[in-house]
């Protein structure tokens, strides 16, 4: 059940909203009689989509159009009115966007150009625009777009070639107008149809975060497809998502994946964690599933429209040859879905129908003699295997029969189907007349293994991402809340996540070293404390396994010396005289502020291997306990706290709890710019973690400040 906030939002939004999906009455200012104008092809579109609701034209002056009086004014516009059009010279959309809010239109598709995308002038052109609107309480679509398309009302505002796309179930929202067209073309070749068509443009008011919740609500539309370049509002996207997407599968084409932005970093998380990283954990938070590419986006959107819910990740195979059979088992492998072993009741049924020589393990190769009537029975037999999840079907052109009989025989047991099922046709013209039957169907149909293969993944992501529940609204039982006023440092922070420090001292000469050394008990280690080195180790600014007093007085001197000749401008506090944890593991745990969706995870490999080996993995923060288990999974340092060879095993939930606890403290401290545990020793299960070293930067300090 959505929460309270997102019901009211929702109604809000909406009300708002609806005259750009279904309004009762739209006027097109800017109407031409020229066929060279947008403004005709804009009256062209609405009068060719059947729309049955009130059609107005308002232009430079009084006529016809379309068989339809032109207006000279929009107040003398007759009801109903309830969405206006406009598509005139740039600077007179501040006139005409005050004319519709006097008249009481509420809602506004501002097609015209000319505005931030041109420069600082069109910027405060735009800006002007926005202000005239908010008087009236008039909503903008735009400006810098090209419109709308609702393909059930049916509704067309766009000026684009017509006809409009076919009917179907995907709403699709976009920051590229030129890409909408580009799509809805592409897309009449490809099964696809659509409910909504949105083009945002350049944003002055109505952005893509608004839109969601009605589009979401839209009853036909079964899930959304974001074309984005950015995304106006982080937190506030992610807190939307989250609840849409457990109801309408949400799915990103997210462009610009290099950095956005200079960030000053003080630490390894700091200088790995791009923006590009905080836009694929903020989906993964939100449940919004993300696309590599713009067809693997409508891949994955046909399925998830059509499909049932995908049970486990366990697919079978069913085809009429070997070569695609085998393409479709490594696509599958390679996306992180298993190929399920049979039941022995199944392989029995099938080689009952089957020729001697077909196979009936899985995949299930019936040969190049299967007719239409084995598939379908072949397929039913599949669906019947409780170890099943779901069947990816395939057929290069037929041999011996139309293609269209094959799409006549299984579409009614596809349909019938309780799991997924995703066909796949190779070829082209031979096929041409089975795909389209397919799609008619409703039933996902791909021209290649492999990306029925990725439409599976995003099937199985979809309801993983789902079955994690809420957010986590409450700490873990081992954070420690800092009291107001609680001085920020080293100590305090790793005390707050419950993450116990190697015990160290601060010494000032080799004699004070020496003595500290004693007193915390060898062997000890020796580090060079200054804030101008982040990375001790590659200077050999840290020395380890010092068994005696000679041996550390020894080595205060060869950490200085190190330093005075590799980093002579570097700050020298002194040198850290630390106790020696036993062997273990070593990870990184780390956290950033990021100035789009707040703090951003780190875990993966620790020590010297950090950077080299680039293991890592992030997420929003907070976690929960599967969020940070996830984390580990996903990296080999993770992987390997279970052990690895002759490696033994590590204490993994230790550092579960300690990621989640590092990731309050990043959610609760928001003058937290950066903190990195970095090497966390993992040690044997039930003996815990230590941290060895900890860095942090607060908001007010610099950079290169510990």
């Amino acid at each position: 059940m959505a929460a309270p906030w997102v019901v009211w939002f929702n109604e809000i939004m909406q009300s708002d909203l609806i005259p750009f999906l279904r309004p009762a009455g739209v006027v097109v200012i800017g109407a031409s009689t020229s066929p060279d104008r947008l403004g005709h092809g804009i009256a062209r579109n609405l009068i060719a989509s059947n729309y049955k609701g009130a059609i107005h034209f308002v232009g430079q002056r009084e006529g016809r159009l379309f068989d339809r009086p032109v207006y000279d004014d929009v107040s003398r516009v007759p009801d109903p009115v309830d969405l206006a059009v406009v598509v005139i010279p740039p600077g007179a959309v501040a006139a005409a966007l005050d004319a519709c809010g006097r008249r009481g239109i509420r809602a506004a598709i501002v097609i015209s150009a000319g505005f931030k995308e041109a420069g600082a002038e069109g910027a405060a052109l735009e800006e002007r625009c926005l202000e005239v609107a908010r008087s009236h309480q008039l909503r903008i679509l735009g400006p810098n777009c090209i419109g709308t398309m609702s393909t059930h009302l049916p509704l067309d505002t766009t000026f684009l070639q017509p006809p409009m796309p076919p009917a179907g179930s995907i709403g699709f929202v976009s920051h590229s107008g030129a890409l909408c067209a580009a799509i809805i073309d592409w897309a009449r070749g490809q099964g696809i149809g659509f409910s909504q068509v949105v083009s945002l443009g350049n944003q002055s008011d109505v952005n893509e975060i608004d839109l969601l919740p009605a589009l979401c609500e839209d009853k036909q539309t079964r899930v959304v497809v974001m074309y984005l370049e950015g995304i106006s509002d982080g937190r506030r996207f992610v807190q939307l998502a989250r609840q849409l997407s457990s109801r309408t599968p949400l799915i990103a084409l997210k462009v610009g994946a290099s950095e956005s932005g200079r960030r000053a970093a003080a630490s390894h998380t700091g200088a790995m964690a791009g923006s590009d990283r905080a836009y694929t954990a903020a989906f993964e938070k939100a449940g919004v599933l993300r696309a590599t590419d713009t067809a693997e986006g409508f891949d994955w959107a046909k399925a998830l429209s059509s499909c049932p819910p995908l049970p486990g990740r366990n697919i079978a195979v069913l085809t009429n040859a070997g070569g695609p059979g085998v393409i479709a088992v490594d696509a599958l492998a390679a996306r992180g879905m298993h190929l399920t072993e049979l039941a022995a009741a199944t392989r029995a049924e099938l080689a009952a129908s089957l020729p001697p020589a077909a196979s009936v393990a899985n995949p299930v190769d019936m040969l190049a003699s299967a007719r239409p009537v084995d598939y379908a029975s072949s397929l039913a037999v599949l669906l019947r295997d409780k170890a099943v999840d779901g069947v990816l079907v395939i057929s290069p052109p037929p041999p011996m029969y139309a293609a269209e009989a094959l799409a006549e025989a299984l579409s009614p047991v596809i349909r019938a189907a309780k799991k997924p099922v995703l066909m796949v046709l190779m070829g082209s013209e031979l096929t041409k007349g089975a795909f389209r039957l397919f799609a008619e169907a409703d039933i996902p149909v791909y021209e290649m293994p492999e990306r029925a293969a990725s439409a599976f993944l995003a099937l199985a992501r979809y309801q993983e991402l789902a079955r994690r529940g809420s957010p986590p609204t409450a700490p873990p039982a081992n954070w420690r809340p800092l009291q107001p006023g609680t001085a920020l440092n080293e100590e305090t922070l790793a005390r707050a996540c419950n993450i116990p420090r190697a015990e160290r001292r601060l010494a000032l000469s080799d004699a004070e070293a020496a003595g500290i050394a004693s007193a915390i008990g060898f062997p000890v280690v020796l580090k060079i404390a200054s804030p101008d080195i982040p990375h001790k180790s590659d200077i050999g600014a840290v020395l380890q396994d010092l068994q005696d007093e000679a041996g550390v007085v020894a080595a205060y001197s060869k950490v200085r010396e190190r330093v005075l000749a590799t980093r002579p401008e570097a700050r020298i506090e002194g040198v850290y005289v630390e106790r020696q944890v036993g062997q273990g593991q070593d990870v990184i745990l780390g956290a950033l502020q990021d100035p789009d969706f707040g703090p951003l995870m780190m875990f993966g490999s620790g020590g010297i291997e950090v950077e080299g080996l680039r293991d890592t993995s992030f997420a929003l923060a907070p976690l929960s306990d599967l969020e940070a288990h996830d984390m580990l999974q996903r990296t080999w340092a993770g992987r390997r706290l279970a052990g690895y060879r002759s490696l033994p095993p590590a204490d993994e939930k230790q550092v579960v709890e300690a990621l989640v606890a590092l990731s309050w403290l990043a959610h609760e401290q928001r003058n937290l710019e950066e903190i990195e545990i970095n090497p966390l020793r993992v040690l044997e299960p039930g003996l815990g973690v230590v941290a060895l070293d900890v860095r942090y930067r607060l908001r007010s300090q610099d950079p290169d400040s510990p």
